[in-house]
């Protein structure tokens, strides 16, 4: 039941409770025997006979002490678990739905249970550990769960500061990790996340960049935080995946739900884009702008329509240059000379 971990502490696995699904036997159990020790007490009140009194003692011991196994029973819903201890050492984990009933000096612990997470911002949830008896609820829930942590502002592989979120799909695999490996796995968790996210940030620019290599392999690579989401959310996820297994937790997924350049630099790098996108527009209507020159000049050659000295053409190529990129409407000169 208890390993020893690579690092040295005390490594828990997770033993199931089998069988246990007869908490309705002990309860009819219990109600005939509260049944025939009041029948027992009533029938020694009545009589008249000293032999009864043995009789109306044992039926108010029974009436006394027979609450005690009551103790033992346990409803669980679908996709709940508890983790039972027994006089401070693990007893078991009993899982699925049902009505069970296990040794009633058994005691379910959860630290976790007062801990909520934050969740996605469309959803309102309550803090449902504590019932409505005031009891702290330590069953664990094994559903699938999302942790939205907080943005982060993080430099990238260039030292740009960024703003980045990340949603992280997540669920319970080992009751026992969870709650004796580490203090409260849900706030382990959150922690995890951060400090994941910021080595994987910290790996790719936010956009396309020379000479940067992001896989480690000594050649340089497009992966970018822009371009190459889906790949760092993946890594982000194994990152995490490796951090919290010795919580008994698993990741399922993990996804960058919010990317930006921090506040403070959002408007230079703006224009900078702004600027990189003008020149490549410029570039284009460059060269669509000589090709169509090319071929004007190319099919008036070939349809001898005009013979042109090298200065006409000169003339010729610089107009249609002006007109093709220019930023407005050309705005035809009729010329009724020469040009000599």
């Amino acid at each position: 039941m208890n390993n020893i971990s690579v690092n040295g502490l005390s490594d828990c696995t997770e033993v199931r409770i089998e069988g246990r699904k007869n908490g309705m036997v002990v309860l009819a159990f219990v109600a005939i025997i509260y049944i025939l020790a009041i029948i027992g007490l009533v029938a020694s009140i009545d009589g008249d006979d000293i032999s009864i009194v043995p009789l109306f003692v044992f039926s108010l011991l029974v009436l006394c002490i027979a609450w005690f196994p009551l103790l033992g029973l346990r409803v669980l819903k679908p996709q709940e678990a508890l983790v039972l201890t027994l006089f401070g050492r693990y007893y078991g984990t009993i899982r699925g739905d049902g009505f069970y009933w296990v040794n009633p000096f058994c005691s379910s612990i959860n630290p976790a249970a007062k801990t909520q997470l934050n969740q996605s911002g469309d959803v309102k949830t309550t803090l449902n550990a504590v019932s409505a008896s005031g009891l702290v609820n330590n069953k664990l829930s094994l559903k699938l769960m999302t942790l939205n942590n907080n943005r982060q502002k993080i430099n990238d592989r260039l030292g740009t500061p960024v703003e980045i979120g990340i949603a992280v799909t997540w669920s319970i695999e080992d009751t026992a990790k969870a709650v004796f490996n580490v203090e409260n796995f849900k706030e382990y968790l959150s922690l995890q996340c951060d400090a994941s996210l910021r080595n994987i940030v910290r790996i790719y620019p936010y956009d396309v960049a020379q000479g940067v290599d992001t896989t480690g392999d000594g050649i340089a690579d497009e992966g970018s935080l822009r371009g190459s989401s889906e790949i760092v959310a993946d890594r982000i996820r194994q990152e995490i995946q490796d951090r919290v297994a010795i919580a008994g937790l698993r990741i399922h997924e993990a996804r960058i739900t919010y990317l930006a350049y921090a506040p403070e630099i959002a408007a230079a790098m703006l224009q900078r884009q702004q600027a990189s996108a003008i020149i490549d527009a410029r570039k284009m209507i460059v060269d669509g702008a000589v090709g169509m020159v090319e071929l004007a000049l190319e099919r008036l050659k070939e349809n001898n329509t005009i013979e042109l000295d090298e200065e006409r053409k000169a003339a010729m190529v610089s107009n249609l240059l002006v007109v093709l990129c220019g930023n407005h409407d050309a705005q035809p000169v009729v010329n009724s000379g020469t040009l000599y």
